[in-house]
């Protein structure tokens, strides 16, 4: 996920948990058991406030133009949400990779088996797997290497990148590959002293 698109989620949600906690607060402090431990200085809601009392809801009931004005804010509000959650599922795992040609379509699956492949014949690389996340024209591959006790991590990543990541950028020209690698080393299981 791209940096500016998770800070627009994390945005949206700490502007909405902070709304949803405000208004939990305003409706709290009108209960007696929270409003009676509140510290005097900070406001409160009256425990016999009347929130629409039958004056306002007439007046309101004499305008037309509200319920259509609520309507379509609700449902703008509802396509913004499925639009939003459309593109958080869109980013998920790359299916097929468009290629040149018209109709021809390399399969994303055989592109991160060959990737995961060439990882794997790395010096000091026990397993080797590789996701392929994004959209046709931006790439990312998620690498997930298990190196063997004796590996180094620094001479990994730099024959990683020479070999297999480059040669994945020169596969996907003209289209962007960021790589995010994760290094992790093999566990061995402790012996039992009989």
């Amino acid at each position: 996920m791209s940096r500016l698109r998770s800070g627009t989620n994390r945005s949206t949600l700490l502007c909405a948990a902070a709304v949803l906690l405000f208004a939990g607060a305003v409706l709290a402090s009108a209960a007696a058991p929270v409003r009676d431990r509140l510290p005097s200085a900070l406001p409160r809601v009256g425990a016999d406030r009347v929130w629409l009392d039958q004056e306002v809801l007439g007046r309101w009931r004499d305008h037309d133009w509200w319920p259509p004005v609520v309507i379509a804010a609700l449902a703008v509000g509802t396509v913004l949400f499925l639009c939003w959650t459309a593109a958080q599922i869109r980013t998920g795992r790359l299916r097929e990779l468009p290629l040149g040609q018209a109709g021809v379509t390399l399969s994303a699956g055989a592109l991160a088996s060959a990737m995961a492949e060439r990882a794997r014949a790395v010096d000091g690389v026990a397993r080797a797997h590789v996701r392929l996340l994004g959209r046709p024209r931006r790439l990312r591959a998620r690498i997930t290497l298990v190196l063997e006790t004796d590996g180094s991590p620094e001479a990994v990543l730099r024959e990683l990148a020479r070999g297999t990541i480059a040669e994945a950028r020169a596969a996907a020209a003209p289209r962007t590959l960021e790589a995010d690698v994760r290094l992790t080393t093999r566990r061995h299981r402790a012996r039992r002293v009989h």
